[in-house]
This record gives C-alpha cells, sequence and structure tokens, in this order.
C-alpha cells in the first residue's frame, strides 16, 4: 500500500461556509494530523478568504478554479461537503489523475437531475428577501448567506450561476479512485445509492437521523473519513 505521509488532504465547504466553520471549529483539521495527514483548507471563491465576485458568470468554472488552486503535488486526497463536493466530483471527472482518494458529503443522486430544483429557486427567494415567512428551509439558507463575514450578494451570484450539463452516470464508470460518500438520511441531497453505484470503487456511508446542514459535525461522518483516509 501507498504511503500517504505526504500526500495532502484538502478539505473543501459547502456554500456559505469556509475552512474556518466547516472543518477547523468541530477540529477535523486537527484529528486528521493525529492520524498523520496533512490537512489543507481551501475556501471556495466567493467565500472566505478568497475573491467575491457579484457576477454569476465568475462561478461558471468552479471546478476548474479548483484544479487551480489545488497544492503543488503530484496526487491529493480531498474532502468536500455539499457546493465542495460537487465541485471536487465535476473536477475528480475532469482530471481524476490529480486525484487520490476522495470523499463526497451532503450530495446525491441529484447531480443526474437536468432540472434546478424548487429547492434551488426558493433559496434564491430567500436570498433576496422574496421568501415566505413560512419557508423555514429557504429562510435557514439566507440566515446561512447573512452570517458575519459573508457577502450575501456573492453567495447569491453562486446559486444563480449558469448551469452546468448534468452528470452522466458512464463518466463515472472509469474513475478507479477509491470513494467515500456519506450523506445523511434526512438530507434533502439524497439519497446517494446511485451515485455510490455509479463508480466503481466507491462506498456509501448514510449517517442516521442527520440531516444536510448537521453532516460536517457528525461524529460518525468524522469516524468514517479518519478510517477512510487513515487506511
Amino acid at each position: 500500500m501507498a504511503s500517504t505521509e505526504n500526500v495532502p488532504v484538502v478539505l473543501v465547504h459547502g456554500w456559505g461556509g469556509n475552512f474556518r466553520d466547516t472543518w477547523q471549529k468541530p477540529g477535523i483539521d486537527a484529528l486528521l494530523e493525529d492520524v498523520g495527514r496533512m490537512p489543507v483548507g481551501l475556501d471556495l471563491l466567493g467565500h472566505g478568504s478568497q475573491d467575491k465576485p457579484h457576477e454569476p458568470e465568475a462561478y461558471s468554472k468552479l471546478p476548474e478554479w479548483l484544479l487551480h488552486n489545488l497544492p503543488e503535488a503530484p496526487v491529493i486526497d480531498a474532502v468536500g461537503f455539499s457546493l465542495g463536493a460537487l465541485t471536487i466530483l465535476r473536477a475528480l471527472i475532469q482530471s481524476p489523475e490529480r486525484f487520490g482518494k476522495v470523499v463526497l458529503a451532503g450530495i446525491g443522486d441529484g447531480v443526474f437531475s437536468v432540472a434546478a430544483s424548487d429547492n434551488h429557486d426558493r433559496i434564491i427567494a430567500a436570498l433576496e428577501g422574496r421568501a415566505p415567512e413560512e419557508d423555514t428551509f429557504a429562510r435557514m439558507f439566507s440566515h446561512y448567506g447573512n452570517s458575519p463575514g459573508n457577502d450575501v450578494v456573492a453567495l447569491t451570484a453562486i446559486m444563480k450561476r449558469p448551469p452546468a450539463e448534468p452528470i452522466k452516470e458512464e463518466w463515472l464508470h472509469n474513475i478507479t479512485n477509491e470513494i467515500l460518500i456519506v450523506i445523511g438520511d434526512k438530507d434533502f441531497a439524497g439519497p446517494a445509492d446511485r451515485l455510490a453505484a455509479a463508480f466503481p470503487n466507491a462506498r456509501l456511508t448514510t449517517l442516521r437521523n442527520t440531516d444536510h446542514f448537521a453532516t460536517t459535525e457528525a461524529f460518525p461522518f468524522i469516524d468514517a473519513i479518519l478510517e477512510f483516509l487513515a487506511a
């Protein structure tokens, strides 16, 4: 088995998050160091320490942006949540040789869908102050978008970015990287059975009684990625 001692583990947060809140606060970066891995935090474009353009077109090539901003290493392992996981997945499709092990959390079979979901439109309405009071789901995203340090206009632009071509299952059939897919059983992005089955070397972990927003702080999630990346 090849040594993972010098292989960076890039941690990529979801929409409205950042490296500090998603990975440092739960102690995931420190736990990776404890098992001999080298975590690297990466804020996505429009988030955290990165530039925050207000034009949706600026976010049309997030996978290419990610590949350009990966650490200078022959191969990297990667852990992504939600938007971070989707961005890693599309980067993996483009350049599987850049990656070793990959963890995709908080995304599911919806990556194969053509149409934008109703949830997508509801979130944009909430970010623009148009969501009804009773739409607690959409207003939760508005709360995240308006959290201190966030640029809600940039985050709205990300939601409005030009739609990418839906992922096709056959694109994943020849990707031989080891993949761990993690989804909560109460996550609106689930299920993820088709996504896991499309890879030749993937395993699926379902977190019990866990919704989307609780994923990265769930102990079973942390245990799963530590075991996967330490092996």
